[in-house]
C-alpha cells in the first residue's frame, strides 16, 4: 500500500427529510447565496424545504447552472456576490451544480486577472467562500470532495482544492425519486466508473481499499437496474444504496494509498466538450476500450475484478478478462447508456480533432503509469468506434 494522508471534513446528513439541518449548519449571520440549476427543485419540493430551512438567514439565489457548468454562467454569480457581500454558498442540485458552486467560491476570492486560470493554468486556489450542499442527483461525489469541472468554449477542464470541499452535505434519497431514467442511468454509471478509475490499476496490496471498491461496484451493479425497473424504481432503499455508493465512490476513501488511472475521464471530457455528450455516457464508451487496450498492464487487477465482482472462476485468466469486459459492457447496456462512439454518431474522422484537444490540454501522459500517450489514446478511441 502507498503512503497517504486522508482527511474528509464534510459532515453528512443522510436520510429522509434532512434538509432542515441546513439551518444549524450555516452560521446565523452568514449572507447566503443559494445556487441551483434549471428549476426542477421548485417542482419536487426541495426549494420549499430550503426556503423553510433558511427562514432566519439572509439569503439570495442564483439559478441556471447547466450540466457541465459553463464558465460564462458561473461568472455571472460574481456580481451578486459582490453586490450583496455574500460569504456562504449553498449548492442545491447534482454534481454540476456543486461543481459550479466550487468554481464560484474560488473565483469570488481569486486575486489574479482571470479566474479561468484556476483551470487553464492550474493556478492553486488560495482562498474560497465556504460551501454547503444539498444533493439531488447522486453521481459525482462532488458533495464531499474538492474536485470540480468547468466548461468554456468547448474546453472541459478540471481543478481540485481542499478549500472548496463542502463543509456539509444533505443526502436525502427521497428527492431522487423525481429523477428521469436518463439521470438515474448517468448517475449510476458515473459512480461505477469513479470506482474503476481508482481500482483497476495495479496491485499494491491495498486490501481494504480493494474490498471497499468491489463492494461498491457490486452494489451499483445490483441496484442500478432496479432503479430503472418500473416495479422497483420507487423503492427508497434502492435509491439510498445508490446515493451512498456514489458518495463513497469519490470521497477519497477508496483512493487513499492506491494508484489511480483517470484516463477514461480525461478522454471522456473531450467528448463532452467537443460534442456535448453526457459525461457518464462518455465514460461508458471509453472505459471498455481502455480495459481492452491496457489489459496487459492491468492484467492482475482485471482478473481480480473478474473473480470478485463478476464471480468468474472457471476459465483461464484471459477468458475471465474477456468475460469481465463483456459483462461490464452488458451492465452499461442494461443501464441504457452507449458503449461505442458510433452509438453517439461520432465517426473515425472525428478522432483527429479529439486527439488535438487532448494535446492542447496537456493530456499526453495519462493513466496510472503515465503511459497513455496521444497514440495510445488514438488506439483507445479507434477501438471504441
Amino acid at each position: 500500500m502507498l503512503n497517504f494522508s486522508f482527511h474528509n471534513p464534510t459532515k453528512i446528513h443522510f436520510g429522509e427529510d434532512q434538509i432542515h439541518f441546513v439551518a444549524n449548519e450555516i452560521p446565523a449571520d452568514a449572507k447566503v447565496l443559494v445556487v441551483y440549476g434549471g428549476g426542477s427543485i421548485k417542482s419536487n419540493g426541495v426549494y420549499e424545504q430550503v426556503v423553510n430551512a433558511l427562514t432566519d438567514h439572509t439569503w439570495f439565489e442564483f439559478s441556471g447552472i447547466e450540466p457541465n457548468p459553463s464558465y460564462q454562467t458561473l461568472m455571472k454569480a460574481q456580481e451578486l456576490i459582490q453586490k450583496n457581500d455574500i460569504d456562504y454558498l449553498l449548492a442545491v442540485g447534482g454534481g454540476s451544480v456543486v461543481d459550479g458552486a466550487k468554481f464560484i467560491a474560488a473565483a469570488a476570492l481569486y486575486e489574479g486577472d482571470d479566474p479561468w486560470d484556476i483551470l487553464a493554468k492550474q493556478i492553486p486556489v488560495k482562498s474560497a467562500l465556504p460551501i454547503g450542499a444539498i444533493l439531488t442527483l447522486p453521481a459525482t461525489g462532488s458533495e464531499s470532495n474538492g474536485n470540480s469541472v468547468v466548461t468554456r468554449d468547448g474546453n472541459k477542464l478540471p481543478f481540485s482544492s481542499s478549500l472548496v470541499k463542502p463543509q456539509f452535505a444533505i443526502l436525502d434519497p427521497k428527492v431522487t425519486l423525481s429523477l428521469s431514467d436518463r439521470q438515474i442511468s448517468n448517475g449510476v454509471v458515473d459512480a461505477f466508473v469513479h470506482v474503476m478509475e481508482q481500482y483497476l490499476t495495479y496491485n499494491v496490496n491495498g486490501k481494504v481499499q480493494d474490498r471497499f471498491a468491489e463492494g461498491l461496484l457490486q452494489t451499483l451493479i445490483e441496484e442500478g437496474p432496479k432503479a430503472l425497473n418500473p416495479d422497483t424504481k420507487e423503492h427508497l432503499d434502492i435509491r439510498a444504496n445508490i446515493m451512498w455508493s456514489a458518495t463513497m465512490a469519490l470521497n477519497g476513501l477508496i483512493g487513499a494509498g492506491v494508484p489511480q488511472d483517470w484516463s477514461t475521464h480525461m478522454i471522456g471530457h473531450e467528448l463532452t466538450g467537443g460534442f456535448g455528450i453526457d459525461h457518464a455516457r462518455t465514460l461508458s464508451i471509453i472505459l471498455p476500450a481502455v480495459m481492452k487496450v491496457k489489459r496487459h498492464e492491468k492484467h492482475e487487477k482485471l482478473v481480480q475484478f473478474a473473480e470478485r465482482v463478476w464471480h468468474l472462476t472457471d476459465d483461464n485468466d484471459e477468458a475471465k478478462i474477456d468475460k469481465a469486459i463483456a459483462l461490464t459492457e452488458d451492465f452499461f447496456t442494461r443501464m441504457n447508456v452507449p458503449t461505442r462512439l458510433s452509438d453517439v454518431d461520432i465517426t473515425e474522422e472525428k478522432i483527429d480533432g479529439i486527439i488535438e484537444k487532448l494535446a492542447q490540454h496537456g493530456m499526453v501522459e495519462l493513466g496510472e503509469h503515465q503511459d497513455i500517450t496521444l497514440e495510445v489514446s488514438r488506439e483507445i478511441l479507434t477501438l471504441a468506434l
